[in-house]
């Protein structure tokens, strides 16, 4: 199939536009995102990437989207307003929630405020059983009621989350029955449709999470997918999911929750399918933005998943080992560890005199001070440009113009009251950035009991190059692949995706109790019901795919794991394999396994995948090259080397035989810095590869 495909992905800083061709050949667009709508800065930036690339938006053949909307309208709390409707006795379990605090002896630390007042919280008499059997009939007059108070209290959104409704949805199908009825125009959402999955209040949040957030991607879909047919891109817009694979728009605007960390999964996507095509299978992957730095590990040719993820409160560092500052989503999600630091995050002076990066960032407006767009707090962006890192007149190929004095002038203010040098206080900020960086790759490495110096380190991100020498050093890995386009790579990696649904059911079942038949008709309706969703989606029978999963624990744990599991049907060997499956990802993941303990199924799930007729990923990937970069650049590389004048160069500049640093490497999106001790060269793919020299 001839033609293009374009991947647009939001981040807090840049909006990144790239549209490839079957060749290989990238063309991109990095644009200053527009957080009053996003979707703005999207049709600006495709209509001048088409425009300077002479493009025809009919040529288009697939478009992937990653956004970063849902999560802003959480961490902003700029929701609808939610009313929750549940079973008499529960009205206050978003209040009760779980016990755990991501910081243990914290005694200032409060939960975040539920996103349902409490006088937006209704009860109706009705009882399920835990063996699904309907003990008390649902009070339909009470509903009506309580219908009739929405109303009055202009509620945009209900979600409906009944005791035990995961194994019987009777109760909700009739509530969302009358609700619909009585509320037209109000969005409704039934956690028996969403996530039939048990625990109550885990499912209570993800249905608020998904009705407070429902409305807005909705009206964000709309209004983008208008933007782009008056450029004339007419193919379906597709949107990321927090698993890895993509789904449509308008599912996605339905069930926003699976799109939560929509944009942190392109990047690891697109480093574990690159790293596949490259043939190592093993790598810590690396994505520092403007707002925030990512890692997450691939080992063993795949990413870890988790089947819930937290978002929004004060959680800075989001990974299953650090749990209860977010709101939690049941909601199958690649295990990235994240930190805020990244290009924009805001330097400060706590109160002990100490100097503190982050998680505060100037975003895109008012951005770094250095942009010239009304920002006055210095950030790591800042302390780059002090440092010889960065160009010191523009970035983004020349459009984004810098304004050194007004950011010396922010350092200098810090230094001043520190009693430092300007470039002490810069390099200071930049090791504190890497320091916090370091939490997010050691969380996901050595926390885990894996030795990241056997592990190739794969950065990406706008900054992420700028950093990544000195964070390898602390990690111990000898050896850095900076893939094309790494300022734009989450964006390239959306490209890499295939399309994917998932369908789940709770079967919460230890393994020494589960009745066969039971288990195979389940997973087989399952299976059945995904490859359906695939064929709505257009593809073919030669060209879906459907994979099984579930989520299992030792019988009495809370946090389980997600594993892919054989299709159905079973027998007693099978359960067998899955078990021992399970029993070495434990071993893998919290250091021990238990052969006395019985292993229980939680849900179980398939995963169907249209396979597209176009390569996911191009035999190689070339970026024209803009300006010739040369000359060169005084660069400050700590006290061990001071300030070194360092060639500036383009990564068509490198061989294949290693050249030595100090070197810049600047491009249109990013900048890769290779440090003294280090040697950079280009492989076949056109990765710069960076080794240790003393290795």
């Amino acid at each position: 199939m001839s033609g293009y495909r374009l991947g647009v992905d939001i981040g807090g800083t840049f909006t990144d536009i790239v549209l490839l061709d079957n060749g290989g050949v990238l063309r991109n667009k990095k644009i200053l995102s527009s957080p009053d709508d996003y979707s703005r800065a999207i049709e600006e930036g495709v209509r001048e990437l088409l425009e300077a690339t002479g493009v025809n938006a009919s040529e288009i053949v697939e478009l992937a989207h990653g956004t970063t909307v849902a999560t802003n309208a959480i961490i902003e709390r700029k929701g609808v307003t939610v009313g929750l409707i549940t079973t008499d006795g529960f009205r206050d379990i978003l209040e009760i929630a779980r016990f755990r605090a991501p910081r243990l002896y914290d005694v200032n630390f409060r939960k975040p405020d539920p996103l349902v007042e409490r006088r937006l919280r209704f009860t109706v008499p009705e009882r399920i059983t835990a063996a699904g059997e309907i003990d008390k009939p649902l009070d339909t007059t009470a509903l009506k009621a309580v219908a009739a108070q929405c109303r009055a209290a202009k509620v945009d959104a209900l979600a409906v989350c009944f005791i035990n409704a995961y194994v019987n949805p009777q109760h909700e199908e009739e509530a969302g029955r009358i609700l619909r009825e009585k509320l037209p125009g109000v969005s409704v959402t039934l956690s028996s449709e969403l996530v039939p999955q048990i625990q109550e209040y885990e499912r209570t949040s993800t249905a608020v999470v998904n009705a407070y957030i429902r409305p807005v991607i909705e009206r964000y879909t709309e209004r983008l997918e208008a933007r782009l047919q008056d450029i004339g891109i007419t193919v379906p817009l597709n949107i990321m999911q927090s698993n890895g694979g993509v789904l449509p728009a308008r599912v996605a605007a339905e069930k926003p929750i699976f799109v939560i960390e929509s944009g942190p999964a392109a990047g690891v996507v697109g480093a574990q399918r690159l790293g596949k095509k490259l043939g190592f299978d093993n790598c810590i992957v690396f994505d520092m933005g403007g707002t925030t730095a990512k890692a997450t590990i691939v080992a063993d040719g795949d990413f870890s998943m988790a089947p819930e993820t937290e978002v929004g409160g004060d959680a800075a560092l989001g990974h299953r080992m650090t749990q209860g500052s977010g709101y939690l989503v049941q909601a199958p999600t690649i295990d990235i560890a994240e930190v805020g630091a990244g290009g924009g995050s805001i330097a400060w002076i706590d109160s002990g005199g100490g100097i503190q990066v982050g998680p505060q960032s100037a975003g895109a407006m008012p951005g770094p001070v250095c942009y010239d767009q009304g920002g006055t707090e210095p950030t790591v962006t800042d302390a780059n440009l002090h440092l010889g890192y960065i160009n010191p007149d523009a970035l983004v190929g020349g459009e984004l113009s810098l304004n050194r004095a007004k950011s010396e002038a922010s350092i200098g203010d810090i230094a001043t009251r520190l009693g430092q040098e300007t470039t002490d206080t810069a390099y200071g900020i930049h090791l504190i950035a890497n320091a916090r960086m370091m939490r997010a790759l050691s969380a996901v490495s050595s926390e885990r009991g894996l030795d990241p110096a056997g592990f190739p380190l794969m950065a990406f991100g706008g900054n992420g190059g700028v950093h990544v020498c000195n964070l390898a050093e602390a990690l111990g890995c000898n050896e850095i692949l900076v893939p094309p386009a790494a300022g734009l790579f989450s964006a390239l990696g959306l490209l890499f995706a295939d399309t994917e649904h998932q369908c789940i059911r709770a079967f919460y079942q230890p393994f020494d109790e589960i009745d066969l038949d039971t288990c195979n008709a389940t997973l087989s309706a399952l299976r059945t019901e995904a490859e359906g969703l695939v064929a709505n989606d257009g593809y073919a029978p030669d060209a879906r795919r459907v994979s099984c999963f579930a989520d299992m624990r030792y019988v009495g744990q809370n946090t389980a794991l997600t594993l892919p599991i054989p299709d159905p049907p079973y027998d007693a060997a099978t359960l067998s394999e899955i078990e021992e499956t399970f029993a070495k990802a434990h071993l893998g993941t919290f250091g021990y396994r238990s052969d006395e303990e019985s292993v229980q199924f939680v849900t179980v799930k398939a995963v169907g995948q249209g396979i597209a007729a176009t390569p996911r990923l191009p035999d190689q990937v070339t970026v024209p090259e803009g300006l010739a970069k040369s000359g060169l650049r005084n660069a400050y590389y700590g006290d061990d080397h001071g300030w070194i004048e360092t060639p500036i160069v383009t990564r068509n500049d490198l061989e294949t035989e290693g050249r030595p640093g100090p070197l810049i490497v600047e491009e249109y999106d990013s900048t890769t810095v290779v440090r003294p001790g280090w040697s950079a060269s280009l492989d076949g793919w056109n990765n710069i590869v960076m080794k240790k020299d003393d290795v």
